[in-house]
């Protein structure tokens, strides 16, 4: 990641995966997936390692027998969290495109569902959003590496490998921070 503040002009489409040193707890150990970032708005994004276990079917009876039934439930962030946001993606190797659908309505959901297998599809109770020029400062701070979207997002990997993949990609030198135990007495 360089200082540029240049790099942080859109984040829209692209991953933000935490420091090892970040200990928020709403955002350590995450990879966010970034929707919307302008200069005047802030940014918006979803947490997508962070599964809850649960499957729509089995959080909503409306879910139980439809197409959207076995989709997980993701924790997507702070904010919000009684609001669902439905988004899917799905990674095209020929052209080496990630293709993002964010706020999809239960319908486009369906009809999505059932036109393209490959397209991952999940649920997220609620989001992470930083108002304007909040999350360059965080950035600036280091909390955050940038990394474009690959392929192993639409890998079987999920929760924390999920981070340290990307973190071990981004910063192999900080490998040994992702594997460090929280209580280092434990070592």
């Amino acid at each position: 990641m360089s200082d540029s503040k240049a790099d942080f002009a859109d984040l829209s489409g692209q991953l933000l995966i935490s420091h090892p040193s970040l200990l928020d707890p709403n955002f350590r150990h995450t990879v966010v997936l970034i929707s919307a970032h302008t200069d005047d708005d802030g940014a918006l994004g979803v947490i997508i390692n962070r599964p809850l276990g649960v499957t729509l079917g089995e959080k909503n009876d409306d879910f139980t027998f439809g197409p959207l039934s076995d989709v997980p439930i993701y924790e997507g962030g702070p904010v919000q969290t009684d609001q669902v946001i439905l988004a899917a993606w799905c990674w095209d190797d020929d052209s080496r495109v990630f293709r993002l659908h964010f706020g999809l309505s239960e319908e486009a959901a369906r009809e999505m569902k059932l036109a393209d297998e490959d397209a991952e599809i999940r649920a997220f109770l609620g989001y992470s959003g930083w108002s304007q020029g909040q999350v360059e400062h965080e950035l600036e701070q280091n909390a955050w590496l940038v990394s474009p979207v690959t392929e192993t997002l639409t890998a079987e990997e999920s929760g924390e490998e999920l981070w340290k993949t990307y973190l071990h990609r981004l910063r192999p030198e900080l490998g040994f921070l992702a594997d460090a135990p929280d209580d280092p007495s434990l070592n």
